[in-house]
């Protein structure tokens, strides 16, 4: 009889004792404590069992799960007697900062020091232990979520100092989700003041700790050394590209097609790969997320699960006010091509903006992004990646964020598309002012006033096209073009039979192939009409049709359309065809 899959528990004791659905992760005890390394942080995408296994860890080492040996029982660290041995023997502080999300500086700093104000009480024994001298016993009972900076930074180190000491042994730690904090930081504009509190906590937890055994640290991102790890020469870093604990987080596929067959489902392979394969962790492929696998276990529905745990809100704020660049690139990605991009691991939250290929750096190690390749380059010394959708999940949770970028006006937006593939320019113009005007800005960083850099809403309002049509079309841009004007093209996709999409629908209009030319108004040009002008005259000149003429679309059936901006302006026109 299949096991019950419970959805969302995250404590090893639980699924065990409940014999719930469960894939043996014990090897990873194993790894790490052979690898013999003092702090070791580890990145892996949300929703990939870093919890789980945090809590796993914890029960195996705990001296609070002593003569608990029955939880590991048939799991493969329990096959080896050396480490039945050393099962409950460890102090162990285990801690998570998954909850510390607001959006001001001292609340953030309260919360973290409430967290380990539980700690301290957890263990308050200590007090009448005989073990602290008077002083100690004072700090201990100063510690609060109101304590001051000086007491916070050390509080975990003098904590290990006491269960050292009353245990005889040094300490363990498990410091789960650390980049929470630091990623809302970013998000809500206190970014300097939350990297000095946690470099100093860091400091004295992890490096100045002469009561440490050795710790793991889990997040979803490696942030910046610099940032907060500067102090930290004792720290193994392992990331999506890292070797170690490749299979330790996640679901391998024959981890998957075992699951699949024990709830009769082994026909179901090769369209679960297609949702939710994908994720790579160093030479390790096919991966797949552990959420999605659950949820599908347990529904026998194909879903955007792991997509939808999260607003995956800074990922829809950097592309959506992203450069023409970024983009273009992503317009590539969604259409199931690959971009090769200089990778570096170390997120820099505060240059995230300015600096290069920051963006497509987080999108891997949040696990959006899968490296199908990898190049060394001699001449540079660096290391290319060459970079592509995770899977059909990612995909499809990239087209509702898109959607979601014009939603405040989608009555306007939908509106627009309507008219567009019915050819009712006079519509057109109503409906795109509208969008301008309302989504102008809302692709802009806020750097500089929208209108010095119109391109912004142009190659988001292109993604829309494309996700919206993509049933119909194929859209393609320019990728030469220069500031100001951005070209578009719409290539009606082809049936089975030979026929055009959309021969029925909306009047027979679908099956035109478009091409829109953007065009900002330069001093040459006096009226929004010169400009829609000229950028047909762009059309024309520069042959953009020719291509579309190649693949057998007569010029009859070529619409084409300038589209002139001035300011949040917009006045489109269109040429003129010969009856065909």
């Amino acid at each position: 009889m299949a096991r019950t899959v419970g959805i969302g528990h995250q404590d090893f004791e639980t699924v065990i004792t409940k014999d719930l659905f469960y894939i043996d992760k014990t090897g990873f005890i194993r790894e790490w404590w052979e690898n013999e390394d003092s702090v070791t942080l580890i990145a892996r995408p949300r929703r990939f069992g870093k919890t789980l296994n945090m809590s796993m860890v914890e029960k195996f080492f705990s001296i609070d799960c002593a003569g608990r040996g029955e939880l590991f029982e048939g799991l493969s660290i329990w096959q080896e007697e050396s480490y039945r041995l050393i099962q409950g023997t460890y102090p162990v502080i285990s801690l998570s900062f998954a909850k510390v999300k607001a959006g001001t500086f001292s609340d953030t700093r309260r919360q973290i020091c409430q967290i380990i104000t539980e700690l301290y009480n957890k263990n308050d024994f200590l007090l009448e232990s005989g073990c602290l001298n008077g002083k100690e016993k004072d700090d201990f009972r100063r510690i609060s979520a109101e304590m001051e900076n000086y007491l916070a930074a050390g509080s975990l180190n003098a904590l290990s100092g006491y269960l050292s000491r009353y245990y005889g042994k040094k300490v363990i730690i498990l410091l789960d989700e650390y980049d929470t904090p630091l990623q809302e930081a970013y998000v809500h504009g206190y970014w300097g003041e939350i990297v000095e509190f946690i470099r100093n906590l860091f400091n004295a937890t992890f490096k100045t700790n002469p009561y440490l055994d050795r710790a793991i640290m889990t997040g979803i991102t490696r942030v910046s050394k610099e940032s907060i790890f500067s102090d930290l020469n004792n720290l193994t870093v392992v990331t999506s590209t890292s070797e170690q604990y490749a299979d330790s987080f996640g679901f391998t596929e024959k981890e998957v097609f075992t699951a699949l067959a024990e709830y009769g489902m082994s026909e179901r392979q090769d369209e679960v790969k297609k949702w939710y394969d994908g994720f790579t962790f160093g030479e390790k492929r096919d991966i797949y997320n552990p959420w999605s696998i659950l949820n599908y276990l347990k529904t026998g529905k194909f879903g955007t699960y792991w997509a939808n745990t999260s607003a995956n809100s800074l990922a829809g704020k950097l592309i959506r006010e992203g450069s023409r660049q970024v983009k273009q690139d992503f317009e590539s990605l969604m259409q199931g091509e690959t971009i090769r991009m200089e990778i570096d691991e170390q997120i820099v939250y505060d240059q995230m903006n300015r600096k290069k290929n920051a963006i497509w750096s987080l999108l891997l190690a949040s696990g959006y992004l899968k490296v199908e390749d990898t190049e060394f380059s001699v001449e540079t010394g660096r290391n290319y990646y060459t970079l592509a959708l995770t899977n059909r999940e990612v995909r499809l949770m990239f087209e509702g964020m898109v959607r979601d970028w014009f939603a405040e006006d989608d009555s306007s937006y939908n509106d627009f598309i309507r008219a567009l593939l019915l050819d009712d320019v006079k519509a057109m113009n109503v409906y795109m002012n509208r969008v301008a005007l309302q989504s102008f800005s809302y692709f802009d960083t806020g750097n500089r006033p929208s209108g010095e850099e119109p391109e912004r809403f142009y190659h988001g309002f292109a993604l829309g096209l494309m996700v919206e049509l993509a049933d119909r079309y194929v859209l393609t841009s320019n990728r030469e073009s220069g500031f100001g004007r951005y070209d578009v093209m719409l290539e009606p996709r082809q049936r089975k039979d030979g026929g055009l999409m959309g021969d029925t629908v909306l009047n027979n209009c679908g099956k035109d192939a478009i091409i829109i030319e953007f065009k900002v108004q330069d001093s040459e040009e006096k009226t929004l009409a010169d400009t829609v002008a000229a950028a047909l005259e762009q059309i024309d000149r520069m042959q953009y049709a020719a291509s579309l003429e190649a693949r057998g679309i007569p010029a009859e059936r070529i619409r084409k359309y300038g589209f002139a901006f001035r300011g949040k302006e917009v006045l489109i026109g269109r040429e003129e065809r010969e009856p065909g």
